[in-house]
């Protein structure tokens, strides 16, 4: 976007989306892409400039030895949408969450936050608001006024719940061992995939629309 566009100074950096100046919690290491950023201002070699910042963050390193705080089966392999129905889905998610929720718990007692809550739903009414939803239904949220708005939001707090939980105790391991965990080992991510299928088959533009853009990294998608 920024090649097409060509502003006048641009900085792009190679970290995951929502990122930009690298991963939380490493404060010189985002100060070193502040500064060049900023850097860009104090050059007269333009008027386009365009800059690569050279180095993924120290944190994507995988750490070494790293388990979820929270120890879950392998989800049936046999998952997919076509071999669930909502009902099915709304258990097994229920389920799971279940023993996610006292992980994420911990994780809130150690680190003084969240950033779940979006939504505007408590956890408990997901597995049924996502079933609803597979079951051709349109529900509604007071905070949100289209389906499709609610169930882009309640997504991005069911993979920040699954995130926090994930990271309870223990070091802190890389993005991507989080999103492989939750992407190859949960129901959670595999329901996602099912819903991102069911949602790029809907009449609903706005489903279609989050639903192809926002629920499941083009990385984590199938074959």
């Amino acid at each position: 976007q920024v090649e097409k566009t060509r502003p006048p100074r641009a900085l792009m950096t190679p970290f995951m989306l929502g990122r930009p100046v690298g991963e939380p919690d490493d404060a010189a290491f985002q100060r070193r892409v502040l500064l060049q950023a900023l850097g860009l201002l104090e050059r007269s070699d333009g008027p386009v400039i365009l800059e690569h910042f050279p180095d993924d963050p120290p944190s994507w390193t995988d750490r070494a030895g790293w388990a979820p705080s929270v120890n879950l089966p392998a989800p049936d392999a046999a998952l997919s949408g076509a071999a669930r129905s909502p009902a099915q889905w709304e258990s097994l998610l229920g389920d799971e969450m279940a023993q996610v929720m006292p992980a994420r718990e911990r994780f809130k007692s150690r680190f003084g936050r969240t950033t779940v809550g979006l939504s505007g739903q408590p956890p408990e009414a997901w597995p049924g608001f996502i079933a609803s939803v597979l079951s051709g239904e349109l529900p509604r949220t007071p905070l949100h006024d289209t389906t499709a708005l609610a169930l882009r939001f309640l997504v991005d707090d069911l993979k920040a719940l699954y995130g926090e939980a994930a990271q309870a105790e223990g070091a802190p391991p890389s993005a991507r061992q989080i999103d492989q965990w939750f992407w190859r080992r949960t129901v959670a991510g595999q329901l996602l995939i099912a819903l991102r299928a069911f949602a790029l088959t809907s009449e609903n533009n706005g489903l279609k629309t989050v639903g192809g853009r926002f629920f499941v990294p083009v990385p984590h998608l199938p074959g």
